[in-house]
């Protein structure tokens, strides 16, 4: 019986124990919330209060001015650079490489001497053509001095007629024979500087393909040397079917400026223009080739080399633009809000004539310097009471797009109609390097 009681103190005490911790843990809990909310900072807290109650606070928004910019209209692609001329060195004449003139990597000019093969057997048969034609030459000045002693034979009926042609036919073999001779001079010498092998173009050399000292061939499929062209570089490059007659139309005016960008899609690297529009679309893409050539006067661009290009093919003057984060859209299409004069936000349909990630050109909907609301959109309805926070009227840099929201992609259309072309129902640009073809749209 003793032991009984012993085991139920005992249960007793360890209860008493855990109550003891369990308070103790509440206690800390407490504590531990009284401190974070008093870690909220005051704004948080005034927009949960204002959202208990039903949403009479004035919500915090960043502001912008609508303006008006000259909006560029670009076409963007992806392309490839390429050498504006490629030449494969080769010999013309068969012979023993007796010296490269020449460092890998070296730019040279026009008329550069780069390799040398052995000529002495090509110089030999260049002598033996000016030989034969001085031999011919004195045979014929032989021949002509007999014509003119058989001509006044014949005069005087000293000697038959016939021998005096068949002498006159003599002389004009020779003197045929003397042109032929100057022939075969022109042909050895022509061969002769063959042995002398000069760049054809200016370019810059690849990697040699034979060494000094090999006989080389002109049947050698892979020649000395490759030489390419990269100052100026040209860059092929693809655009949808769909702009063939807005780039015409653009080209037909005058020259297009083409912009070669870095991989981030900002960065210039080189500034060109178009040279030629190809004359069919390939039917199995759906694209057209373009050809623009740049100075690349420090080398950005390099043959073979994937680079983002974009073309300048119009501008819109004088038009009124805000930023993309500020667009938004509903069951009735794009619209914004726009404060009013008792610090209360309105909902302003709007009709979206162009738009890329960083402002739309606004149509109608929008006067210049309306203040458009560009975050807060979750608590924002018609009539809501707003606050402009301080120096915040500027708002984020123009043309950068709102950080609340992703950049719109669709475009807003306008009677059903959009400036860009059909089949690129996309705003941002964006690459499709399978097929080489690319939507049109905006400048930021």
């Amino acid at each position: 019986m003793s032991d009984h009681r012993r085991l139920i103190d005992i249960s007793l005490g360890a209860m008493a124990k855990n109550r003891r911790w369990i308070a103790v843990g509440l206690g800390a809990v407490i504590v531990l919330g009284a401190v974070a909310l008093m870690m909220v900072p005051e704004q948080e807290v005034e927009q949960r209060r204002s959202s208990r109650l039903g949403g009479g606070g004035a919500v915090p928004v960043l502001v912008i001015p609508a303006r008006l910019a000259d909006v560029p209209i670009y076409l963007d692609g992806v392309g490839t650079a390429k050498a504006l001329n490629t030449v494969t060195v080769r010999p013309q004449v068969e012979g023993k490489l007796i010296s490269m003139n020449f460092k890998e990597g070296q730019d040279v000019q026009k008329g550069y001497v780069l390799a040398r093969i052995d000529p002495t057997t090509y110089q030999a048969q260049l002598d033996q053509a000016i030989a034969k034609k001085a031999q011919d030459e004195a045979q014929l000045a032989n021949a002509k001095l007999d014509l003119e002693r058989y001509e006044r034979l014949a005069a005087s009926n000293s000697i038959n007629k016939q021998q005096v042609d068949t002498q006159r036919s003599m002389v004009a073999q020779l003197q045929a024979q003397v042109n032929a001779d100057q022939a075969a001079i022109d042909n050895a010498r022509a061969i002769l500087s063959y042995t002398t092998i000069t760049a054809p173009i200016s370019g810059r050399t690849g990697l040699r393909h034979v060494d000094e000292g090999n006989i080389v061939r002109a049947s050698d499929a892979n020649g000395i040397v490759v030489l390419t062209q990269i100052k100026p570089i040209s860059v092929i490059f693809n655009l949808p079917q769909q702009v063939v007659s807005q780039v015409n139309n653009a080209f037909a005016q005058g020259p297009l400026t083409v912009e070669a960008l870095a991989s981030d899609d900002k960065t210039i690297i080189d500034h060109g223009e178009l040279q030629v529009v190809d004359n069919q679309v390939d039917t199995t893409t759906g694209t057209v080739k373009l050809k623009a050539e740049f100075p690349n006067e420090n080398l950005q661009l390099w043959p073979g080399q994937f680079v983002n290009v974009r073309m300048l093919v119009d501008t819109r003057r004088q038009v009124v633009v805000v930023p993309t984060g500020a667009v938004q859209r509903g069951p009735s299409g794009p619209f914004v809000y726009v404060v009013q004069s008792g610090d209360t936000v309105a909902v302003r349909p709007v009709t979206i004539a162009q738009q890329d990630d960083a402002q739309a050109v606004i149509a109608s909907g929008v006067q210049t310097g309306d203040p458009i609301v560009t975050t807060g959109f979750a608590q924002l309805a018609e009539g809501r009471r707003v606050r402009v926070t301080p120096g915040e009227n500027g708002g984020p840099p123009e043309g950068e797009p709102a950080q609340d929201r992703p950049a719109a992609k669709d475009g807003a259309n306008q009677g059903g109609k959009t400036d860009r072309p059909a089949g690129t129902a996309r705003d941002t640009r964006q690459r499709r390097s399978s097929s080489g073809a690319a939507a049109a749209s905006p400048a930021p």
